[in-house]
């Protein structure tokens, strides 16, 4: 259990990676107070882990209502997630989440402090997108009973807290590694998301063709 909470919480990291929201983060909190860039940042964390926590609960059930298999879902899942680590890789980011440069930042300062903001566009999708929920859904269709649903909540809410220091250390970290820093750190990333990648596309060839095992 103990291994799956790691590898769990291994695949949250690199696919949630709030290191690529740091610049989003300071531009949407610009001109704003420690206590409401700290408002901002629990939002935005919050949505994270109740994100995480909805699609654990509801995700295989979705699955079952529109018809679609585990096996299915965990190949495609693992295919999507292999294309993000590959792009992560290649330096150009996460396919699937946006590019911070298309975000018009000025209509959020228009008001004192903006917490819609908070939950679109910095938790959704910048830093959990499609790749991160599909990821909560693959694992928590592989998985039954109270305790192992459990470690899976509990893997969303140490990356939620992880996120939230993050985002309030966002200044020192983006001086600390600067862009190069900040790049070498999303392909390192990109490097562990391509093996979680992999053992999620096995396990789908396996759901769907048992022979294979």
């Amino acid at each position: 259990m103990n291994t799956e909470i790691i590898k769990i919480i291994l695949a949250f990291m690199v696919l949630i990676n709030p290191f690529s929201a740091l610049t989003l983060f300071l531009d949407l909190t610009r001109g704003y107070s420690m206590n409401n860039r700290r408002k901002v940042a629990r939002v935005a964390c919050l949505t994270i882990f109740i994100t995480i926590s909805f699609f654990t609960v509801a995700g295989e059930t979705l699955l079952k209502a529109l018809g679609i298999s585990i096996g299915s879902f965990q190949l495609a899942g693992g295919i999507l997630v292999f294309l993000i680590a590959l792009n992560m890789m290649n330096g150009d980011g996460n396919p699937v989440k946006p590019d911070q440069e298309n975000f018009d930042v000025d209509h959020v300062q228009d008001s004192p402090v903006s917490m819609a903001a908070a939950v679109v566009p910095l938790a959704i999708p910048m830093m959990i997108g499609p790749g991160g929920i599909s990821t909560v859904i693959i694992y928590s269709s592989q998985v039954s009973g109270v305790l192992q649903v459990s470690a899976i909540l509990i893997a969303g809410l140490l990356i939620s807290l992880f996120c939230y220091l993050a985002l309030m250390a966002a200044g020192r970290i983006s001086r600390l590694l600067g862009d190069t820093g900040l790049n070498i750190m999303s392909r390192i990333m990109g490097m562990l998301l391509a093996a979680v990648s992999i053992e999620i596309i096995v396990n789908g060839l396996r759901t769907l063709f048992p022979a294979l095992v």
